[in-house]
């Protein structure tokens, strides 16, 4: 996804920033059990991220595939 211009409209791109946040916030959950605003802000990030994969797999399977692999994470 390392490109000289990237589209930050781009469905790719919003599903990779959103994969780094959930990534960033779990890992603060860890250290901060009872930190509930965070753990709002990682559920509505979640569901974001689900929406628009779920968008993807319908438009672009390939991409979809591809983007799934590249970040690890499950379908």
């Amino acid at each position: 996804m390392k490109k000289k211009e990237e589209n930050r409209g781009s469905i790719e791109f919003q599903i990779v920033s959103f994969t780094n946040k959930i990534r960033r916030l779990t890992s603060q959950l860890e250290l901060h059990k009872k930190d509930y605003l965070s753990q709002r802000g990682l559920r509505k990030i979640l569901g974001k991220c689900q929406r628009l994969l779920s968008y993807l797999s319908k438009t672009n399977k390939i991409h979809y595939k591809e983007l799934i692999g590249e970040l690890d994470i499950r379908e």
